[in-house]
């Protein structure tokens, strides 16, 4: 079992610039595939980005893309995302989340196939 904490949220003003963290102990990071989702107030969760085992393969939403980047140190067991250019719309609880499910593209966009989550980092835009 691994645990996964998230940090690195805030207050920002829109264009800004946060870089999330998502910290795992337990089991070595290396074992999974990982995933950032997010919960925009009054909506449901909705995937991010995600990240293959060895950093080389990755997948974003469209509403990020180009704007975020999901990074990871294996060696830190540690999960990264770099959100640029942020915007009011970008305001929502961000969780962190392992999969023990093989990279495979769209398929790890559904929350379902995650198996461990972080507590979230709340993240909030000023217009």
């Amino acid at each position: 079992q691994v645990q996964l904490v998230e940090s690195g949220g805030g207050l920002v003003q829109a264009g800004g610039s946060l870089r999330l963290s998502c910290a795992a102990s337990g089991r070595a990071l290396s074992n999974y595939v990982m995933g950032w989702f997010r919960q925009p107030p009054g909506k449901e969760r909705e995937f991010v980005a995600v990240i293959s085992r060895n950093g080389a393969g990755t997948d974003y939403a469209d509403s990020v893309k180009g704007r975020f980047t999901i990074s990871r140190n294996n060696v830190r067991n540690t999960v990264y995302l770099q959100m640029n250019t942020l915007n009011a719309e970008d305001t929502a609880v961000y969780y962190c989340a392992a999969s023990r499910a093989s990279f495979d593209g769209s398929q790890l966009r559904r929350g379902s196939r995650y198996d461990y989550w972080g507590q979230g980092t709340q993240v909030t835009v000023s217009s």
